[in-house]
């Protein structure tokens, strides 16, 4: 199978956005709010956690997909995609409360931690490599 770890993480991180929405929607149903946060304090914080999500998630799967396909299947990838699903949902719980919390925090650093990471290791492969390239098999077919 190609990418299953990717695959993987991309799964976990669908369902996680999926959860971030219906926990804002459950509040604008409560609340009948049609657009915005309607005032409600906790709605504004659902949607932050969620806009945040759609902010750091994406490029950091990217980077997964990326490193992956470059170097195959490890466990330190298995444990950074664990890493990162983890964080988000700390983040998620962590932005409902009024002041700063563990959760929060923990989960945005470890949310950093992991795309830096994963951009090192990216860098890593791209330029660690050999820079023979070998042609892609549609072309070493032809010859």
């Amino acid at each position: 199978m190609l990418l299953p770890i990717t695959l993987t993480l991309a799964a976990a991180c669908a369902l996680l956005n999926m959860w971030l929405g219906i926990r804002c929607a459950r509040i604008r149903i409560s609340d009948h709010v049609l657009h915005g946060d309607g005032g409600s304090a906790l709605l504004a914080k659902r949607m932050r956690a969620h806009a945040n999500f759609i902010e750091y998630v994406p490029v950091t799967l990217i980077l997964f997909g990326l490193v992956e396909l470059a170097v195959g299947a490890s466990i330190w990838l298995w444990g950074a995609a664990l890493a990162l699903v983890l964080a988000r949902i700390a983040h998620g719980f962590g932005m409902d409360a009024e002041k700063p919390t563990v959760w929060r925090g923990a989960g945005a650093l470890l949310t950093w931690a992991v795309m830096v990471g994963m951009a090192v290791a990216a860098l890593t492969v791209a330029y660690g490599a050999t820079r023979e390239v070998p042609a892609p098999p549609a072309m070493a077919m032809v010859r």
